[in-house]
């Protein structure tokens, strides 16, 4: 529930963000959502049984607690592709780390890249200016068009989807270390991609004051 002193704000970055999914493709300034997920690292204490005729894989209900890594998922809509990266944990060095890999490897063509992401304070160009040097900060800060979910607006994130496919698909599973855990998610991330799955966005801004009226502030005279 919004609480309605929020409305405003939620409306204004909620609209902002469905604009954004409705403009037409252009490879100069590609559209990625951004999103990340925290995955906790269970060991077998006991190696499972195998598949044998007629019984299935056995595993013990005991398990060992490895700790917790961070999966950071980014997901080109109108392209069909994603790429992660797994990390210990998920502060403003790993974000600024995963901005620089999207503008120099990923999309080095691009004039910018338009990106939308939940507003965690990390995920700002403050977080670049604490990481590298003034003049990279700069450099990559004006690579980014930055757009960000409105507070429990998670749900208008496109990456955040894919992200729950991530966790159904490869995460189900018991993944010891941060080692496993980058193998299959980079695994899960080119078979998709094979795939070329695209989404096809068709909530719109005019939709959002139809069937979100509720949320809009009433005018007072």
């Amino acid at each position: 529930m919004i609480p309605p002193e929020e409305n405003a704000a939620f409306v204004w970055r909620m609209e902002d963000v469905l604009d954004v999914y409705h403009r037409p493709q252009d490879p100069k300034r590609p559209l990625v959502c951004l999103d990340e997920r925290a995955v906790q690292l269970l060991g077998e204490v006991r190696e499972p049984e195998p598949v044998k005729s007629g019984k299935p894989r056995r595993v013990d209900y005991e398990y060992e607690r490895n700790g917790v890594a961070n999966v950071f998922l980014a997901y080109a809509p109108l392209e069909g592709k994603r790429q992660v990266w797994v990390r210990k944990r998920r502060g403003k060095a790993e974000w600024a780390e995963v901005i620089q890999a999207l503008v120099d490897e990923h999309y080095p063509e691009a004039e910018r890249i338009v990106l939308v992401q939940d507003n965690l304070n990390t995920h700002t160009p403050a977080s670049l200016y604490g990481m590298f040097p003034p003049q990279e900060a700069k450099r990559l800060t004006e690579k980014l068009e930055l757009h960000y979910t409105p507070t429990h607006g998670s749900w208008l994130n496109m990456a955040e989807i894919d992200l729950s496919v991530l966790g159904r698909q490869c995460l189900s599973r018991r993944l010891p270390g941060q080692e496993a855990l980058d193998r299959e998610a980079q695994a899960w991330a080119e078979r998709r991609n094979a795939l070329g799955g695209k989404t096809d966005w068709r909530f719109t801004t005019q939709d959002a004051r139809i069937k979100l009226k509720h949320l809009y502030p009433s005018l007072q005279g």
